[in-house]
């Protein structure tokens, strides 16, 4: 009796809202424990969370939305979800997304000081122009101060005005020299007055790159009573963390008239579920540990879970509709990615055109080289700036590099596998029957290599290279692109294979290239995942690079850039137009079959152990390369994707579609879409098709992008193709209790398995 009285009471209290609540605080306890072991250690944000005594939210009441968040929906990825009716809901939203931006991500700001102060400093005479300097005081007892300097031309006015950060003070000469009243103010590292707001506002939770962005309307509040200053022309732009708050300050102050995000990246106008370490880029985790006080430290409990964030980043440029925008973007700058930037444009082009902006007035401007700007961008930035302002007509055309228009595509195709042809088929049903022997299963590789070739599209013709030397990549490309040096104790051998691309080799110093002393040693492809800027080198990463890593090892790392990424950004543009019946991954594994030839040249390479590893879109291609290639001696596939059977809409991970429409690196499978079923082949069928070579599979716990329940039964699904001829302890699931990334913990799991097969 008085054991259910106690289970009554127990009942009541989980079940009443105390204890409800006590439950969900228990498992956002547990969330945070978690979090602290998987993350890189970050004492600033542990500092914060002792202050606070904040934990994360609980995730699993939030709803998971894969792809970018849509700024026209309400309410998304619940019940509730509706799309906005017409413009006039605008402000509501958007000022509900501000709110958002405000509580996870940048923190709050004060209203706007009714108080504001200006003290000229100093005024003088120049060619053409005056230079003045003026100290703002506002805020409570006038604690708060704001530095900024004026250059403001002569002769009859208002000029608009071009804004920009201390630090940009040559910026600032250019655009007088267009002219423009320019103003820069001491919201940038080398002259930041925003510490002074810290003290007059405590309420206030704003991180360090939103008192930048609530300093530039101060400087607006002065310019309002500045007669020579156009106030209905405002220009603000900046570089790099000023371009972030640039954006911030457009969201908060519709005074700006035009914005210019100069190389923001991360952080600004590149939204976290596409660009994080988990495409070798700057994501939530390094910046917030690496910057701890630009953004609100929130913002770190969703390292590994962006697809839970309820905002993303291209939603902050979303802020500035319909006033006009600019997206600065450089193609080999290690902090951006040229194909994110793109799906940021796509998404928010919707909201300029549901607000009726004019034709143009969001554009993505593109830079040769890296993170550098120089005067001849910035005269271009005032170009865009003249043109928006009705000043000039220059000319700022709209450009994808990246493929992404599906239907064209599907438009365009002559001949395509048919989901007719393929009889549906569950997950377990494309697998031979239990007991099945080796023959059976040779069959089904044979069967699926074919299944394969169809999918990959109809391939134009190619012949075998014998290589050679020229085409090598520079020395200056390769010091842009990060990857000049080989590293303490390694060296390095330029190799031009396949359709004129340049690979790099990663060895020890210790092994001499020509092979004259008989020493051969393993090697590695290293396929990489989807790296814009710097292809298969990682522009963020903690510890080695993982081909260095591996040459440390004694290995020879053979590495390149996919087509689309690194130094072969450009070549991805067009290639449905030059290719239409065949594909991207197609390309990349005929590439990968191109190194594999290459490898076979190299006298220092043991070519009985020539191992491929894969991480992310190298995973994807080195599955399918293994259908159709049996040289390497075996594999790592780290963070592949879903299979395709069980992507379905239910686990809300973006299904296949993700593959085929959005990146389109297989559109052939967007042709299945609803029909997955009928795929005539699967991600298991890949796996079974390496047997009986020895094979890693690596899928950490916290990968948003799968189930690891899924990978687990696939893995376990072929377990008997390696079985059936002696190798089923040669197939091996790693499942670690991390996120997705290729950090050093991730690494040790490959190079520990490697050294286990030497």
């Amino acid at each position: 009796m008085k054991r259910i009285m106690h289970m009554a009471v127990l009942a009541a209290v989980l079940f009443s809202p105390l204890g409800l609540a006590q439950e969900t605080d228990a498992k956002r306890r547990e969330t945070l424990q978690q979090l602290r072991r998987v993350l890189a250690e970050s004492t600033e944000w542990e500092s914060w969370l002792e202050r606070s005594g904040e934990l994360p939210p609980d995730f699993d009441a939030m709803p998971s939305i894969p792809m970018l968040p849509d700024p026209l929906l309400w309410n998304e990825g619940t019940a509730d979800e509706k799309p906005l009716q017409s413009p006039e809901e605008w402000p509501a939203r958007r000022a509900e997304l501000l709110q958002q931006f405000q509580h996870w991500i940048l923190g709050t700001v004060p209203p706007r000081p009714e108080n504001v102060r200006a003290e000229v400093l100093s005024e003088t005479e120049e060619s053409g122009a005056m230079t003045r300097e003026v100290q703002l005081h506002f805020g409570p007892e006038e604690k708060a101060h704001l530095w900024l300097r004026l250059y403001i031309p002569k002769g009859e006015g208002p000029f608009p005005v071009f804004m920009t950060q201390e630090n940009h003070n040559a910026w600032a000469l250019i655009a007088l020299r267009r002219g423009y009243l320019a103003c820069v103010y001491a919201g940038a590292d080398s002259k930041d007055d925003t510490e002074s707001f810290i003290e007059s506002y405590p309420e206030c939770d704003w991180s360090r790159l939103m008192r930048r962005a609530w300093a530039a309307s101060r400087c607006i509040d002065y310019l309002e009573t500045v007669p020579q200053a156009d106030h209905d022309r405002i220009a603000i732009t900046g570089h790099s963390r000023n371009g972030k708050h640039s954006l911030m300050a457009s969201a908060l102050d519709e005074r700006i008239d035009a914005v210019i995000s100069s190389s923001s990246g991360a952080g600004g106008p590149l939204p976290t579920r596409y660009c994080s370490e988990q495409h070798l880029e700057e994501g939530i985790e390094n910046i917030t540990r690496a910057f701890p006080t630009w953004f609100h430290p929130r913002w770190r409990f969703f390292v590994g879970r962006e697809d839970k964030l309820p905002i993303d980043m291209h939603e902050l440029v979303a802020l500035s509709a319909p006033r006009p925008c600019l997206l600065s973007i450089a193609y080999n700058d290690s902090v951006e990615s040229t194909w994110t930037m793109e799906q940021t444009y796509r998404a928010v082009e919707r909201v300029y055109a549901f607000l009726k902006a004019p034709d143009g007035a969001l554009r993505i401007l593109y830079r040769p080289a890296g993170h550098e700007t120089w005067s001849t961008m910035i005269d271009r930035y005032i170009d865009w700036c003249d043109l928006q302002f009705g000043r000039g007509a220059y000319v700022f055309p709209e450009r994808f590099i990246h493929p992404w228009n599906w239907d064209a595509w599907r438009a365009g195709l002559q001949s395509a596998p048919s989901p007719d042809a393929s009889p549906p088929a569950s997950f377990d049903e494309l697998l031979p029957p239990a007991g099945a022997d080796d023959d059976a299963w040779k069959q089904k590789r044979v069967a699926t290599r074919a299944a394969v070739l169809a999918i990959l599209g109809t391939p134009p013709p190619g012949a075998r290279s014998p290589g050679g030397t020229y085409g090598e990549e520079p020395d200056h490309i390769e010091s842009q692109l990060g990857r000049f040096n080989a590293g303490e104790g390694l060296q390095k051998d330029d190799v031009v294979f396949g359709e004129y691309l340049n690979g790099d080799v990663y060895l020890p110093k210790s092994v001499d290239k020509t092979g004259s002393q008989g020493q051969r040693i393993p090697t590695v492809l290293w396929l990489h995942p989807a790296h814009n800027a710097h292809g298969y080198s990682a522009s963020y990463k903690r510890g080695d690079q993982f081909y260095t890593a591996m040459a440390k090892q004694g290995y020879a790392v053979f590495c390149f850039d996919q087509i689309g990424y690194g130094r072969r950004v450009e070549e991805v543009e067009g290639f449905y137009e030059r290719h239409p019946q065949w594909s991207l991954l197609g390309k990349m594994v005929r590439d990968a079959q191109a190194a594999l030839d290459a490898i076979e040249r190299l006298p220092y390479v043991d070519q009985a152990k020539v191992y491929v590893v894969g991480y992310g879109l190298g995973c994807m291609v080195a599955e399918h390369l293994a259908a159709l290639d049996e040289r390497p001696a075996g594999y790592a596939l780290v963070c592949g994707i879903e299979p395709y059977r069980l992507d379905t809409p239910d686990k809300r991970l973006g299904g296949i579609g993700r593959w085929a429409k959005t990146r389109m690196w297989l559109p052939q499978l967007g042709l299945f879409e609803g029909q997955e079923d009928r795929i005539p082949y699967d991600r298991h069928l890949l796996l079974a098709a390496m047997a009986p070579r020895p094979v890693c599979v690596v899928s950490p716990l916290l990968d948003r992008e799968v189930k690891a329940e899924d990978i687990t039964r696939c893995v376990e699904a072929v377990r008997p193709a390696f079985g059936v001829q002696g190798a089923a302890d040669r197939l091996t699931l790693a499942t670690p209790e991390h996120y997705n990334c290729f950090d050093p913990k991730m690494q040790a799991v490959v190079i520990d398995w490697l050294k286990g097969l030497r």
